[in-house]
């Protein structure tokens, strides 16, 4: 009987890995390609009139595991065009949430909202509340995480300075702006933090079926609790199979299907 070699085997699982290292670039370079050549595929089908067109190839572009500002507040301006306000609604936030500080996606947003039926009355909230709550919106993750950066390393390089230079004066400019990088680093950590926390805990959501009645337990045989409408913003608060809890601002919750919502 011939005796197997195992460097032999050993070598082609080599190769094998190498082959795969050498061709990754070269399909991320392609997938890159075709991410690109269905955005502006995208791009002319809106620009045609051709909603339907447009939201599907912007559609397989995040089905390449891309996403973007521009991407969800183009196709969120398809569905709007195309008369499905749920789902417009639905993609501006996803743009919102990315780029909480863009203007078109603001405006866009904000002219779909007023179009919706269902008109939520927020429960009270005390002033230091809600301004705490503009505060947290005031940048997205990203945008907070850079922040941090930055007053982290103004801290470390106020930290260098006191110690390594030997003039008086500068040593005291060096251990104030020190004292004022520590604070402020102690605020904009504590705003990402919550945020970041915010990001992976709640989960939010946009009805967009154009009229969903919300039961009162998660069964279809039971009773409507009320009605709510496409483009409504909710809060999942829970799942028991296909059925999400959600909770509106008003306090009010029920149970409705999981296709009856996207999650943002």
């Amino acid at each position: 009987m011939r005796k197997k070699n195992p460097g032999l085997h050993q070598m082609r699982y080599l190769f094998a890995g190498v082959a795969l290292v050498m061709l990754a670039p070269a399909l991320l370079f392609a997938s890159v390609t075709e991410a690109e050549s269905l955005m502006k595929q995208g791009n002319l089908f809106y620009q045609d009139k051709q909603y339907e067109k447009a939201i599907d190839a912007y559609q397989k572009v995040i089905t390449l595991g891309y996403e973007g500002t521009s991407l969800y507040y183009n196709l969120g301006n398809a569905f709007y065009r195309d008369g499905k306000l749920g789902y417009a609604i639905l993609y501006y936030n996803k743009a919102h949430r990315l780029s909480p500080d863009d203007g078109d996606v603001i405006h866009n947003l904000a002219i779909a909202n007023a179009k919706t039926i269902d008109k939520i009355d927020t429960m009270p909230q005390f002033f230091l509340f809600q301004w705490w709550e503009n505060l947290l919106t005031l940048f997205s993750v990203p945008g907070w995480t850079r922040i941090v950066y930055i007053f982290y390393v103004l801290l470390l390089a106020s930290i260098g300075s006191y110690f390594f230079v030997r003039r008086l004066n500068l040593q005291r400019y060096s251990f104030f702006a020190g004292l004022a990088s520590a604070l402020i680093l102690i605020v904009v950590g504590t705003l990402w933090i919550v945020n970041v926390n915010r990001q992976m805990n709640v989960k939010e959501a946009v009805i967009v079926d154009p009229t969903v009645a919300v039961k009162l337990s998660p069964d279809s045989t039971s009773n409507d609790a009320f009605i709510i409408h496409e483009g409504l913003k909710v809060r999942e608060t829970n799942s028991v199979g296909d059925w999400i809890e959600i909770r509106l601002q008003d306090g009010k919750e029920g149970w409705i299907r999981q296709i009856d919502a996207g999650a943002i």
